[in-house]
């Protein structure tokens, strides 16, 4: 059979179909796996040997659609499920399987507090999308592929990086899911490890604020490094501190221990770090459990709505600094 999987962004949420990639190619017989996605995301699936295929388009899903009807799918698995999606798997005609993206249960979340979500990741809701293949998750976590290449950036960190460093991800989309540089200066100065700082060029200028506060050495990262140079500063690091973002989801592929800090959202929206169950115990979670105002978004914002913030500003730091040994 021959499946065109779909989902648009972003890295995480890519990431995290990596399961259904793998499981997809591997129990169904002589399956034919193709992957859509934006160019912009185009690393994330590029080296996924269980790929067959991999489309991209920069703005509109039109740009490939006569290439996709030339396919001749059997099935698409629409693992974004929006109103783009709806239209092309009504332009392809052929049978199509959508997860539920439980937004109505998210909405009750945000607004009444309510508990209705139920205790399944993201990952699992995926894969039930192909359950009807015989497909079955292997329990074999989330796949991240880089190059040599890619590691080479590894070898460029200076000799006080090794054996041991941390890869610190210091950057997350919206502000509200991410620590604010008050409470990232007081974590740095407390390190006792050598820290690589990870985040794109929107993080520069905080990383600047929070380098002169470390007594550790400190490698600034950010904006200097391409997504996969950073996943291979996180394969290689002891462990990860992190927000809700991509890199946590590919620092979870490379088996790693993290520290994943959350703010404004939740793990119960199911999209907290999905690894195989002999890595459970890498896996920790810091935040402000039972705030009467949290969560406030599924995604967030650009500053607190309620001005306080205390679901970051109460966060205790030893949580975020004395996990792993």
């Amino acid at each position: 059979m021959k499946f065109l999987l779909l989902r648009f962004s972003s890295i995480g949420d890519i990431v995290l179909t990596s399961p259904v990639i793998r499981c997809l190619k591997k129990q169904v017989p002589g399956a034919e796996v193709h992957f859509l996605t934006k160019k912009s995301f185009e690393a994330v699936t590029k080296h996924n040997p269980y790929l067959d295929k991999t489309f991209l388009f920069e703005e509109r899903v039109h740009e490939v659609l006569d290439l996709l009807k030339e396919e001749n799918y059997d099935a698409v698995i629409d693992l974004h499920h929006n109103f783009r999606t709806l239209k092309l798997k009504r332009a392809l005609g052929v049978p199509s399987h959508s997860f539920n993206k439980l937004n109505i249960e998210k909405w009750m979340a945000v607004n009444f507090k309510t508990k209705s979500l139920p205790n399944k990741h993201i990952v699992d809701r995926y894969l039930e999308t192909v359950s009807s293949y015989g497909v079955k998750n292997d329990g074999e976590g989330l796949d991240y592929y880089i190059t040599p290449d890619d590691e080479k950036i590894v070898t460029t960190l200076p000799s006080s990086f090794q054996p041991n460093y941390i890869a610190w991800v210091i950057g997350a989309k919206h502000a509200t899911k991410q620590l604010p540089l008050s409470k990232m200066i007081s974590i740095a100065g407390k390190l006792k490890m050598p820290v690589v700082i990870l985040g794109g060029k929107e993080d520069m200028m905080r990383s600047k604020e929070i380098i002169s506060h470390f007594n550790v050495p400190v490698f600034d990262g950010c904006g200097n490094f391409s997504l996969n140079q950073s996943a291979a500063i996180v394969k290689h690091a002891h462990h990860v501190i992190t927000h809700d973002t991509g890199l946590m989801h590919i620092a979870a592929a490379f088996r790693k221990k993290i520290i994943s800090v959350w703010g404004n959202t939740i793990p119960e929206f199911g999209m907290y770090p999905y690894l195989p169950a002999a890595f459970s115990s890498n896996n920790k979670i810091v935040e402000i459990k039972n705030l009467s105002c949290r969560p406030c978004s599924k995604i967030g914002y650009d500053k607190c709505p309620k001005g306080h913030f205390k679901c970051m500003n109460l966060l205790p730091e030893e949580e975020v600094m004395n996990t792993f040994s």
